[in-house]
């Protein structure tokens, strides 16, 4: 009899594991093609949009300024010398370009 009462237990164990499992799953599998999936292609265009960037760009930075590139600095060209009106040139890293802009805006005349 007790023989018995032992191979019962045992056979219960698997169907525990088989309930928390299947739940879980999924859950996984929605968070994945809802989330994680879509994530990974836009980082992967991101870093594709940033080593693709190359002279005359019109581009937007992470900090909201247009401009256009003019140049290139630094070990494995890692900042971007930004022309924003003629005048006034800044360098950003290369990491802070949010991408590229439909085109920069116009600057008022007399401005």
């Amino acid at each position: 009899m007790e023989f018995l009462l032992a191979q019962s237990a045992e056979q219960a164990a698997p169907g525990l594991l088989s309930v928390l499992i299947w739940p879980i799953l999924p859950i996984f599998l929605i968070f994945y093609f809802l989330f994680i999936r879509p994530q990974n292609k836009q980082r992967k265009a991101q870093i594709e949009t940033l080593a693709n960037l190359k002279k005359g760009d019109a581009i937007l930075t992470r900090g909201g300024i247009y401009g256009k590139i003019v140049g290139f600095q630094g070990k494995d060209e890692n900042r971007v010398i930004v022309d924003l009106d003629g005048h006034v040139k800044i360098t950003v890293a290369r990491a802070y370009v949010a991408g590229l802009a439909e085109s920069a805006p116009e600057t008022p005349e007399g401005a």
